[in-house]
């Protein structure tokens, strides 16, 4: 006997659309904090009135502007008080959450020398004492304990208008004991305009002239 074999019927099947892969979305690497670029440092001290010195100790981060091929969106902060914040710069971004650091923002171009930049925070500016100046502030100290502080540009301490917080000079109130010289002098932390803390202890003197001549030498104007 035979059997008649039934006929395959093969379905014909729907093509699958075709799924365009999406292109690759490429993330800018933005670049980590670097000295203020030249063109920038030029237009703060001619357009602006910066100290050559200030500005050359404040740091940039930018990141490709579309207002050019060479262009360049910026913000300018200080180092060190990102520091005493304990925030870490990486780029351009990380400050979005941290406008208070900002102290200028804008942009620049590279090709066509144009710079905008808007001042976000304006350090106030320390009028400089003359050594002598800073003598006799520390010999009007009358009452034991009573202090006077002057911003320093330069010291283990940092914060405040001159950048390494300041100067604290207090009138020993175990003075004249045994072994007790006349004046402490410590190198404090600055926030909002003022000394915080005890700071780290310098030196004691008997001599107003000797404490005065160390804050001289790092009471120099670096603010804006």
């Amino acid at each position: 006997m035979f059997w008649r074999k039934k006929q395959m019927v093969t379905t014909p099947v729907e093509a699958s659309p075709t799924v365009a892969s999406s292109p690759e979305v490429k993330t800018e690497k933005l670049p980590g904090p670097g000295p203020i670029p030249e063109l920038l440092m030029k237009y703060l001290v001619t357009q602006q009135d910066k100290s050559v010195d200030w500005v050359g100790k404040l740091l940039a981060v930018v990141r490709k502007s579309p207002k050019g091929e060479k262009a360049f969106d910026v913000r300018v902060f200080a180092g060190y008080e990102a520091t005493e914040k304990r925030v870490n710069v990486k780029n351009y971004n990380s400050l979005d959450e941290h406008p208070e650091l900002i102290l200028f923002e804008g942009w620049f171009d590279k090709e066509s020398k144009r710079v905008e930049l808007e001042e976000k925070r304006v350090i106030p500016k320390v009028k400089i004492l003359t050594r002598e100046e800073i003598r006799k502030k520390i010999e009007e100290l009358t009452e034991p304990g009573s202090s006077v502080f002057f911003y320093l540009s330069a010291s283990p301490a940092s914060g405040g208008p001159l950048g390494r917080g300041a100067a604290v000079v207090e009138l020993n109130t175990k003075y004249p004991g045994k072994g007790q010289k006349k004046y402490i002098l410590s190198a404090v932390p600055v926030k909002d305009l003022e000394p915080v803390g005890k700071g780290l202890r310098m030196f004691d003197s008997d001599k107003a002239k000797d404490i005065a001549g160390w804050i001289a030498d790092r009471h120099q104007q670096s603010g804006g």
